[in-house]
Order: structure tokens, then sequence, then C-alpha cells
């Protein structure tokens, strides 16, 4: 148990360390000294080094630390509960009523003022509808198919939408489709990460649920846990998060599925005592490191988010699809 540990606050220095690389690395060349003067309120060779730092740096890596943390946790609760290795925060279609909302937005009007209200509205609507239909049924699985469904809806409905927009408006909705974690203002930044820091504490206090069940649902009802009333809170939880993740950052991909995936390897246990702290840094470590992926060695351009995540994420999934070890903890 101690040796877990140990690679708990490993994961939580190595976090640490891609946060001040997030502070110190960037687009624009700015020397270590002169960033470490900005933070201790020592005046800079150039004053626009202050904005770039303060005004982007900073939030932006804030951002993809909760982003990070937000999606990990999220996929590995939905994991836990589903007992599916494949699930994660875009498989109830939560990610897909976001990505209808920008649309109606985006393609229809043409404006971006209203995209982080439209694309949580979006995400409020099928979560709502997603949490109805779960108190409906008493199978996992169900609820599992009909979030597939559903966001298969929301997709269907955003084609249809492409068919009658203009290039223009089509291309804004690609770009952010595309992700970013540097659509989250300064101004912005404070309400977002208590939000998101709200739902990952509440996250913490289903670890024991979580554990049991583990064992099965039937397993779970015998000692006394109310199923029922813990697929709903997780639902509620993940939906939220996943819903508040891509209104801010559009919808992004992997780093909900492979974290936990990561962190489960990492630690060889699936006790979720161990396993969900892990995660949630886990996630923030990825989120960060992708942030510092994006940015090209070579001149000041960046690449999309959604074009490094799968770089990280994608051998993560095809080992453990290739790997029974792995699976069996869902067993």
């Amino acid at each position: 148990m101690k040796n877990k540990s140990y690679i708990c606050y490993g994961i939580a220095v190595l976090t640490a360390i891609l946060f001040m690389c997030n502070l110190f690395y960037g687009s624009v060349s700015i020397p270590v000294t002169a960033v470490m003067d900005i933070f201790t309120g020592h005046t800079v060779e150039r004053s626009s080094w202050n904005s770039i730092v303060l005004q982007s740096r900073l939030p932006q890596a804030i951002t993809a630390l909760f982003a990070g943390s937000a999606l990990a946790i999220s996929g590995l609760m939905l994991q836990t509960l589903f007992h599916n290795p494949l699930a994660g925060p875009g498989i109830l279609g939560v990610s897909d009523g976001a990505n209808l909302g920008v649309a109606i937005v985006m393609l229809y009007s043409g404006g971006v003022i209203s995209t982080i209200i439209a694309a949580f509205t979006g995400a409020l609507i099928i979560l709502v509808f997603i949490l109805y239909l779960s108190s409906k049924v008493k199978s996992n699985i169900l609820v599992l198919i009909i979030g597939m469904m559903t966001g298969y809806l929301a997709s269907s409905g955003i084609s249809v939408l492409n068919s009658f927009a203009s290039s223009e408006n089509i291309r804004s909705y690609v770009l952010w489709g595309l992700g970013s974690f540097s659509n989250v203002s300064s101004k912005q930044i404070l309400l977002y990460s208590l939000i998101i820091l709200i739902g990952l504490l509440s996250s913490i206090l289903l670890v024991k649920p979580l554990n049991i069940l583990l064992l099965g649902e039937r397993y779970a009802t015998n000692l006394g846990v109310d199923v029922k009333r813990i697929r709903f809170l997780i639902l509620v939880i993940t939906g939220f998060l996943t819903a508040l993740v891509t209104a801010f950052c559009g919808p992004v991909g992997f780093i909900g599925l492979a974290v936990p995936h990561i962190a489960r390897i990492a630690l060889g246990t699936s006790n979720q005592q161990l396993l969900l702290p892990a995660t949630l840094l886990s996630g923030a470590a990825v989120a960060l490191l992708c942030n510092l992926m994006i940015i090209l060695p070579l001149g000041n351009k960046l690449l999309p988010l959604n074009a490094v995540t799968p770089l990280l994420g994608a051998p993560i999934i095809i080992y453990v699809i290739l790997s029974k070890k792995n699976i069996r903890y869902f067993n």
C-alpha cells in the first residue's frame, strides 16, 4: 500500500512540474527569469510579457488541470458503473448534446458569443433526458445503450444543420470542435475552477460505493447499497463535469477514456481509494502535457488539441483491448 501511495505522490509531483512548464513555455519565447519576476511582482523587460503569462498561460494551465481531472474522474466512474473498460464521458451523449447546442448557434446565427451557454444548455438537456430514462430502467447496460443512441440522434441533428449552413459558419464550428484549453478567460477561471472542484469533491465521496460496485450489482444490493441511487449520482456528477468541460473547452477526446487505464496500470489495482486520486492527478498531468504538445517547436503555430490527445490515448486503449490482464478488472 505504501508503494502505491508513493506512486500517487510521484504523479502529484509530475503534475506540478508540468503545470510550471505550461507557465514557462509557450508559442512566445519568454525567459524563465522573466516569468519568475512576473509572479514575484518585479518589473520585466517587456510589458506584453505580463499579459501573456497572467492573462493567457496561467488561465490556460488552470483550465487544462481542472478539465483533465474532470474528464478522467468521469471516465473512471463510468467504467466502474458499467463494468466496461471502453466507457468514457462521451458515451452518454452529453458531449454530443453540447455539440448540437453549439452547432445551432454557430451554424444558424454565425455568432460565437453564446457558444458556452449553447454548449452547456445542449449538454444539460441531454443529461436531464438520460437521467429521466435511467429512472425507468434497472439495467446499466440499457442506460449505456440509451446514451449511445441519444448521442447518435444529436449527431444526426448536427449533420442536418451542416447541410444548410454556410461554409464560413461550418469552418467556425469545426474549429471549435478541435478543442482548446485557451477559451476560459481570466475573468471566468475562478467560477470555472470552483464548479469543477465541487464536482471532483462530490466524486471523492462516492469512493466506497464505487468499490462495492466493482463486486457486481447483486452483491452491492445484498450489502444494502441503493444501486439505483448511486447510479443516478454518478450520472449527475459525470454528466455535469462533461457538460462544463465541453462547454468551455470543446469536445476533448481520449482523456476521459484513456487516463483511468493509465492510473490503473501504474498502480496495479482497482481499489478506488487509491485509483480515484491517482486518476484525478493523472488526468491533470495528461491534459497539461497535451497543452504543451500542441505548441510547435518552430514558429508560433499551434496544433489542434484533439490532434494531440489521440497520440497519448489511442495506444493505451489498444493496449487495454489486447491485454486480458487489464480487462479482468471489470469482470
